[in-house]
């Protein structure tokens, strides 16, 4: 490899080498890339050839695809997503075989999103596309160590008619997903009314460990609320003393995504939770939580814990959320720490997770064989 391999080059060069262990590609795409990353650097595009990789076999048509194709963008590949006849959405199924994760290979990597976390971790994208419709991007996110942003429901196209899932971005760093985002965003027009951009330090937040309702580990909680105090230290986040409990989403969203939205027990959650995130958000507010109440479990399955507890509330509600990373339990998992800002603030939403990761500790890779 030399200095002047190009970034195409390089992502082809490590999923050739490190994906045989992490099974993180259904396909990869070694003669197409290159060809596009040339007419990319030749027409002068804004992404100007970086790499990056879809979610799923359908991933290439997808809405946030296409834009960053248009925008100089070059896909390497697509990227596992659960098998079939799976009843838990939490790993992922590659070419060769399951999805490992990259800090613990007896772990999953979360899911659905499986393989572009895995993918980005690894450093075999510098990002990935995703989509969340309970927490497909934040879970993976969260236990690979990456970045990872769920965009406001309904901002971009999506396939999903019950309206749960929105279109997402995996990257390194908050900082490595803005150019990525800005143009699946359409060159950063949203309407971010709660942000005035750049922000003003201190962000004002509320935490909550677990929303009033979630069993979360109590190594991952002090994980988060550690990372919450050195950002309050650092001058980053100014935490309001405001109530974060919600009703437990799982009934309302499970009655959504099985057609039945209308059911009253439904509405009344909806209702209950969209009036007290109103309250919440007040002011341009940022809410922060464990992005899961659960450390990646094992390939067997999920156990009794829903790693979605913390998540699918705001599918339900539509606001954009993050999860950035926060730390290490002892035994080597990664934990996320979940930002959620206001409706249509997914610019102010970067910006925050920009500020949050400066005053953290930068988040190292993965000790995978091999690596370089």
């Amino acid at each position: 490899m030399t200095p002047t391999t190009s970034a195409v080059a390089r992502a082809l060069e490590r999923i050739e080498r490190l994906d045989p262990a992490l099974h993180a590609f259904i396909e990869v795409w070694p003669d197409e890339a290159p060809a596009r990353e040339r007419e990319a650097v030749a027409r002068r595009l804004p992404l100007g050839g970086l790499p990056f990789a879809v979610k799923g076999p359908s991933g290439i048509r997808s809405y946030a695809a296409r834009r960053l194709i248009a925008a100089g963008g070059v896909p390497v590949g697509a990227t596992s997503v659960p098998g079939p006849g799976t009843v838990w959405q939490t790993w992922g199924q590659g070419a060769h075989g399951r999805t490992v994760n990259p800090w613990r290979a007896d772990r999953t990597p979360g899911g659905s999103s499986a393989g572009s976390a895995v993918a980005v971790a690894a450093g075999m994208a510098e990002a990935a596309t995703g989509s969340d419709g309970a927490g497909s991007v934040r879970i993976p996110a969260a236990w690979c160590g990456v970045f990872g942003l769920k965009t406001t429901n309904g901002l971009l196209p999506s396939p999903d008619r019950t309206g749960l899932a929105s279109a997402g971005v995996f990257a390194g760093s908050a900082a490595a997903a803005e150019p990525y985002l800005r143009q699946m965003l359409g060159g950063g027009r949203t309407p971010d009314e709660a942000f005035g951009l750049p922000l003003p330090l201190p962000l004002p937040a509320v935490y909550s460990e677990d929303l009033g309702f979630a069993e979360v580990d109590p190594e991952v909680a002090a994980v988060v609320r550690a990372a919450v105090d050195r950002l309050v230290a650092a001058g980053t986040v100014r935490l309001l003393d405001r109530d974060a409990g919600l009703l437990d989403p799982a009934g309302a969203w499970t009655a959504v995504r099985g057609g039945a939205p209308d059911a009253p027990e439904a509405v009344r959650v909806r209702r209950t939770n969209d009036e007290r995130l109103e309250t919440l958000f007040s002011g341009g507010a940022l809410l922060l939580t464990p992005a899961t109440p659960n450390r990646p479990h094992g390939h067997e399955g999920p156990g009794s814990r829903y790693s979605t507890a913390l998540t699918w509330a705001f599918n339900l509600s539509g606001h954009p959320a993050a999860s950035l990373p926060a730390g290490f339990t002892g035994d080597g998992c990664p934990v996320g720490l979940q930002v959620v800002a206001p409706r249509g603030a997914d610019l102010g939403l970067l910006a925050a997770a920009r500020a949050v990761e400066d005053a953290l500790p930068a988040a190292p890779a993965p000790p995978l064989p091999g690596r370089r």
